[in-house]
């Protein structure tokens, strides 16, 4: 499956960014610099164009760097040497327009997998293709756009909407469109990718429950639960031989277990990454997620999180009888051993029993463990060379807690609620006991209650902040915490938009500021 992905040489001249321009302009809409006439003259030409499509979810907060996210809530802490610049003073009030780094990152990456999608979309009809197959990878390229519209749009609200690829400069240079607008194209490009995406098991091309997922999620975002609702029980329904939770949590996430079908059939998308050899690896200090989550321990969970896993009788540690000071990590939700590496534990190589200790000594006492692969331990520098952990952007279990929320708030509590959320709970492996019904009796209980549900089992895979944001509650929740410096979180009203880099409405006098930032 990795190897469907290699680019070769024609597809880093018509997809890379343009250099001879205005960079931060431009390198998000590639020249043809390459004759369409040449390239487009066979289905191996429209395969190569769209394994470079798919090679730029590999770009930053795209590809694996997406775990970051999570160090812009309250689930970790990111240290100043992480490799996304400027992000751990993005969570204590340094957001500007001249911030740069990872900010400029968040808007510029989408828009360099926008512009070859619409490069894509604009010149595959050339191609000597049969409409039914062309409809499919046209629907792929649109999934993956409205994948990287999602990202914007979530960040920035309404942003310029590009639907072909820009032939001059002046056609680069557009209002934003309204959010209401942005979400629209999406849910476009998505039902174009359900009508046409193969309805099979993910196999490293999105399928038919890819796109359906993600728009699920796009409809959760947007509160429109009654639809998200329906459309998650529809996935639910067709997910047999699909899509189901995986017999492993911790293998989800290293290569092993994605290469097994046990635990694969849980992934629904994913991107593919190679850390070294990776052409489209753009932030400098990358060097994948072992080395830089389980040795420099650039992402460090904090107290917070750690406390919000619950004890085995499904009790919180205020709670259970069975919480003990003196070892407070005895008889824990298993997945906080999974997904965190906790004081005093002794990492060891499944493989060759060879023990790691190397670490970076984490200001929070707690190191990232998920997708830190521990048959490639001790790590050492070359370790990066067979970093190849695919992230996970969309699994099944996020569709049956998606379904759960959607359906909550629709029309509250009912037995189809509690048996999604238990299936999560429940998965071999991890077997924590179901939801107290009579507990979490009420719409409003049983909201809190999955939204912790949501932090744990997604816990440092990135998702946080958005459902911070989406939940209107980033703004409450971050000011309660501090750094390990002991600086406080600062999270501000404006702050749900960010804001548009300064040099991005120098190159486009038509871009409006979001309210807030000067």
């Amino acid at each position: 499956m990795k190897s469907k992905y290699q680019l070769y040489t024609i597809l880093l001249v018509l997809l890379s960014g343009l250099a001879a321009c205005k960079k931060s302009l431009l390198d998000r809409a590639p020249l043809d610099s390459v004759s369409t006439q040449i390239f487009w003259a066979s289905e191996t030409d429209v395969q190569s164009a769209l394994a470079g499509v798919y090679s730029r979810l590999q770009q930053n907060f795209l590809g694996y760097e997406r775990v970051y996210l999570d160090g812009l809530s309250d689930n970790a802490y990111l240290d100043a040497n992480t490799n996304q610049p400027n992000m751990l003073l993005m969570t204590t009030g340094g957001i500007s327009p001249t911030l740069g780094g990872a900010l400029a990152n968040m808007y510029s990456s989408p828009y360099r997998a926008i512009s070859s999608c619409n490069f894509f979309l604009d010149n595959v009809d050339k191609a000597p293709v049969t409409e039914s197959k062309k409809n499919i990878y046209k629907a792929e390229v649109r999934f993956i756009r409205a994948l990287c519209y999602f990202d914007l749009v979530q960040s920035y609200g309404g942003v310029p909407l590009y639907k072909n690829y820009p032939k001059t400069l002046d056609e680069v240079k557009v209002a934003k469109s309204t959010k209401e607008q942005v979400y629209a194209f999406i849910e476009e490009d998505l039902d174009f990718a359900i009508s046409n995406l193969p309805d099979e098991k993910y196999n490293g091309h999105a399928v038919k429950g890819s796109a359906q997922g993600i728009k699920a999620r796009v409809l959760l975002t947007q509160q429109k639960w009654s639809d998200a609702a329906t459309l998650l029980q529809t996935i639910m329904s067709g997910a047999a031989g699909k899509f189901a939770l995986s017999n492993n949590y911790a293998s989800l996430f290293r290569t092993a277990g994605q290469g097994t079908a046990a635990v694969n059939i849980e992934i629904m998308f994913s991107v593919q990454y190679l850390a070294v050899s990776n052409p489209q690896r753009t932030s400098p200090g990358a060097a994948g997620m072992d080395i830089e989550l389980g040795w420099y321990s650039l992402m460090q969970p904090y107290r917070n999180l750690v406390d919000d896993y619950e004890m085995t009788d499904g009790k919180s540690i205020t709670e259970s009888p069975l919480y003990n000071a003196a070892t407070p990590y005895a008889n824990r939700d298993p997945r906080l051993d999974l997904t965190i590496k906790l004081p005093g534990e002794v990492w060891k190589n499944p493989t060759t029993n060879a023990t790691w200790s190397g670490s970076y000594a984490p200001a929070t006492t707690f190191i990232t463990e998920k997708y830190v692969d521990l048959t490639r331990a001790p790590f050492t520098t070359t370790t990066a060379t067979s970093t190849d952990q695919d992230y996970i952007h969309l699994r099944y279990a996020d569709i049956l807690l998606m379904y759960a929320e959607a359906k909550n708030e629709a029309t509250g509590p009912d037995a189809t609620v509690y048996a999604a959320m238990d299936l999560v709970r429940g998965r071999t492996g991890i077997a924590m006991p179901a939801t107290d019904q009579a507990k979490y009796n009420t719409k409003e209980k049983l909201r809190d209650y999955i939204r912790h549900e949501r932090r744990i089992e997604f816990a440092l895979e990135g998702q946080r902040y958005n459902d911070l944001k989406r939940w209107n509650i980033a703004h409450v929740k971050l000011p309660t915490l501090v750094t390990p410096a002991n600086v406080p979180l600062k999270f501000e009203l404006k702050n749900y938009l960010l804001p548009f880099q300064q040099s991005e409405r120098d190159n486009n006098p038509k871009l409006e500021q979001n309210d807030g930032y000067l």
